[in-house]
């Protein structure tokens, strides 16, 4: 099975904390959006808080 990276652009996020109401692996710290694992074997909720992010401050990379 694949592995995706998650990353969170902390310069980039607002922190409005959709990516938080889409997806259980996001929480907001300190005003700033944080995924609570990094590396995930399934996207599942992951690529709709990317695609829920306003200034697509997340970013998935599939891991080789």
């Amino acid at each position: 099975m694949a592995k995706y990276k998650i990353e969170v652009d902390q310069n980039s996020c607002i922190g409005c904390g959709a990516c938080a109401a889409s997806c259980d692996n996001f929480h907001l710290e300190e005003g700033k959006s944080q995924p609570k694992k990094e590396e995930v074997e399934d996207l599942s909720c992951n690529q709709i808080a990317a695609d829920s992010c306003p200034v697509h401050a997340i970013k998935i990379t599939k891991l080789e």
